[in-house]
Order: structure tokens, then sequence, then C-alpha cells
């Protein structure tokens, strides 16, 4: 009997201990299905402006409204010869209307009266070109026009390129590769293994100069180089097998 009781106590204990056994098995294998991995990818691309625009203004201050729309009606063929000899075509030129201001005299307590003392007139003008090294130039050799008494006001120029769409899709494939590639090496020291994408985001493009570090959550597009990096970021969320 006390034979039996002994055999009967370590079943008893096989059966529970294989029970543990199989339980923490199966909420392991349930855990590992459950688990995922959250990665994020990114790609660039160097890509270099195909068009580009410069934006001016030519001003002055006359002693009343006609001389100084006078000034800038008689100032504008300069400008558009100018900008011709270096190579732009008129159509590729845009003239806004002159705008302006009176400019009241100060009285002795310091405060404006209403006598007029002058007027300032401005004619804004935006050159496009797919020329980028032309708009260059310009920007940069159009002070010239002061020699000629034209008073300017110039805008940094700005360079776009075209095909950012398609360049969007190959970084995007490529930001997901990289991901997974992480994901893997994540995952190597465990013992784990990378499985089927659960969900995937898009991030926000960093447009910026190629040798930017500069990021923002709500996207960079940056006018102000040549030559562009263009990098995506993809948000990917695997399993865990």
């Amino acid at each position: 009997m006390e034979k039996i009781a002994k055999f009967q106590l370590i079943l008893s204990c096989s059966i529970i201990s294989l029970g543990i056994l199989v339980s923490s098995l199966i909420f392991a294998s349930r855990m590992q299905r459950n688990e995922n991995i959250t990665v994020t990818g990114s790609a660039s691309k160097i890509v270099q402006s195909d068009s580009g625009s410069l934006r001016f203004e030519i001003q002055t201050r006359a002693i009343n409204q006609r001389a100084a729309f006078n000034v800038i009606k008689s100032q504008t063929p300069t400008v558009i010869k100018y900008l011709t000899s270096k190579g732009i075509e008129q159509k590729d030129i845009t003239i806004s209307a002159v705008n302006g201001y009176y400019i009241y005299k100060t009285g002795p307590n310091g405060y404006n009266t209403n006598e007029i003392a002058a007027y300032n007139a401005s004619g804004s003008f935006e050159v496009k070109s797919k020329d980028v090294q032309k708009i260059k130039e310009i920007s940069t050799d159009i002070q010239n026009l002061v020699d000629k008494g034209i008073d300017l006001s110039i805008s940094s120029p700005e360079y776009y390129y075209s095909d950012l769409a398609s360049i969007k899709i190959d970084l995007l494939k490529e930001a997901t590769i990289d991901a997974r590639q992480r994901a893997i090496s994540m995952l190597s020291a465990t013992g784990s293994h990378v499985g089927k994408v659960k969900s995937m985001r898009m991030g926000v493009f960093q447009i910026t100069a190629p040798d930017s570090t500069s990021v923002s959550d709500m996207g960079i597009n940056d006018t102000s180089t040549i030559d562009k990096k263009v990098t995506a970021v993809a948000n990917v969320v695997f399993k865990v097998r």
C-alpha cells in the first residue's frame, strides 16, 4: 500500500509538472504570436533642381504718386533689357502692378500729420527658368542695376525639383526595406524572427540641403539650394515569430 501511495504521489506530481510545462508552452506560443516590433526605416536621395525663380522689386520715393509711378515705369524697360541680356525670355518675366503708399510728415509731438511728405512705390518682378545656374547667376549679378540708379529689393532665389512624386514612391519602398533590415538586426540577438507586416505608416518627407540634419514633424521643403536631399520615413509594425 505504501508503494502504491508513493507511486500515485509521483504520478500526480508528474502530471502537474507536465500540465504546467504544457501551459507555459501554450502561453509562450500565444505571447509570441501576439508580439510585435515597431521599426522606423528611412531612405534618402540627392537630386538636382530642374527649375528656379527669382523675385525682386524696384522701388522709389517721390513727391507724389504720379511722380513715383513714372519712375517705376521709366526703369522697367532697363530691368527687362538686363534680364533678356542674361538669356531670360520675355514670357518668363512676370511684372506685377505697381504698389505704393503715402508717407506723412511728423508733427512736433512725434505723431503723423495729414500733410503728405512723399509717396513710396514699388514694382514687383518674377523671373523663372529651367536653367537653375542662370537663376543663380542673375541673383548674384542683378545688383549691377543699382549702378544704373535703380533701387532694388531682392529675395533669395528658389529652386524646385519637378519629379518629386516618382522619387517619393521609390524612397518609400526603400525605407520599408530598411525598416525590415533594422528589425532583423534587432531580433537576431533574441533568437526571434521577423514575421509579416502588421501595419505601416508613411512618415513626412524631409527635403533639405544635402548636408542638413534638420527634421520637422510637419516636414521640410527647402527651396534655397540647387541640390537637395529627399528623405522618406516609413514606420512599420512587424509580427515576431
